[in-house]
């Protein structure tokens, strides 16, 4: 599912292209991040077992049968089978008759501080969560969500600094993620070295903010030279806001413009069609579903501008 699908699904765009279960998912994570959140500066918050079944059921609700139960510690074991061969398990989580034990130890650790910074035991706390795997599905989600509550916890709120799921959601990343916990073991050993899995989070915590800043640069330029091209062309300046869009995500809805400039539905289809009239923009798509994409007129050195990748560096690569 493209990021740019994610974003317009979460802004009410209802004419999205995308199967109803991945729909689902997507509602049903962004309501639990929503309430994470809403944590952050609550005085008397405590871990508790419940609350992390309460996430699990916002998480999973809509998937709930008596084969996988949402919000309740799974009842059978559980394999993670390898991805080379189905026919072998990479890791067998604990007893299913464990899990109500080994989840009061991980509640009584989160609620213990021993002076490891915040970072560090977010991605212990991950990495214990998704080990137990005390759900019948989910656990990676709801442990990289339990990450995020931690950071969030400590005050970091934007979600490309309290969450590495972008980071992860990159290809190569997902690959990594899974091959450093392979390297873990088969089975759940608390007292085992991680100091692999430690590095390999800190790694994602830089990247990802390194991915944020070049974004951030990258955003503003492309900004400043549509400014250039909005003047050059005479055209309002508030419709540097549609060809923004377009640049960075590829493309614009027209609902979504409507909001960022607080136009009435009649301006933004106005705007809209001058700038197909003049071939800056490309109409795609049905009415309702309307897609704008970037057409022969759109300058192409903004385009250049939009796409060119950024160099990430490995905060642990021996310097030279």
């Amino acid at each position: 599912m493209a990021t740019v699908d994610v974003e317009d699904l979460l802004a009410g765009e209802h004419d999205v292209d995308i199967s109803e279960e991945n729909r689902a998912e997507t509602l049903a994570y962004e309501q639990m991040m929503t309430y994470i959140q809403t944590l952050h500066d609550v005085e008397d918050f405590t871990y508790v077992k419940e609350m992390l079944n309460a996430l699990h059921w916002m998480l999973q609700g809509h998937r709930h049968s008596p084969r996988k139960p949402a919000g309740q510690w799974r009842r059978g074991q559980v394999y993670v089978t390898d991805a080379r061969d189905p026919s072998i398990a990479a890791y067998t989580a604990p007893d299913a008759d464990a899990v109500p034990r080994l989840m009061a130890e991980l509640v009584d650790w989160l609620e213990t501080a021993d002076g490891t910074h915040p970072l560090i035991r977010a991605a212990m706390a991950h990495l214990h969560l998704v080990s137990i795997h005390p759900w019948a599905d989910g656990n990676g989600r709801m442990s990289r969500s339990l990450q995020t509550l931690m950071i969030a916890r400590e005050g970091v709120l934007a979600p490309e600094f309290c969450s590495i799921e972008a980071w992860l959601g990159r290809p190569g990343n997902t690959w990594e993620y899974y091959r450093v916990l392979r390297r873990l073991g088969s089975e759940y050993r608390p007292g085992q070295d991680v100091s692999e899995w430690v590095r390999f989070n800190l790694t994602a915590y830089h990247q990802q903010a390194q991915s944020v800043r070049a974004r951030f640069v990258r955003s503003g330029r492309v900004w400043e030279q549509l400014s250039e091209f909005a003047t050059a062309e005479s055209l309002d300046e508030r419709l540097v806001t549609a060809l923004h869009d377009v640049a960075m995500s590829g493309r614009v809805r027209r609902s979504r413009y409507e909001q960022s400039e607080g136009l009435s539905v009649q301006q933004a289809q106005r705007d809209l069609r001058e700038l197909v009239r003049r071939r800056i923009l490309e109409p795609v798509g049905r009415t309702r579903a309307r897609l704008y994409v970037a057409g022969s007129f759109f300058p192409e050195a903004v385009s250049e501008t939009a796409r060119t990748p950024v160099t990430l560096t490995d905060p642990y690569a021996p310097r030279t």
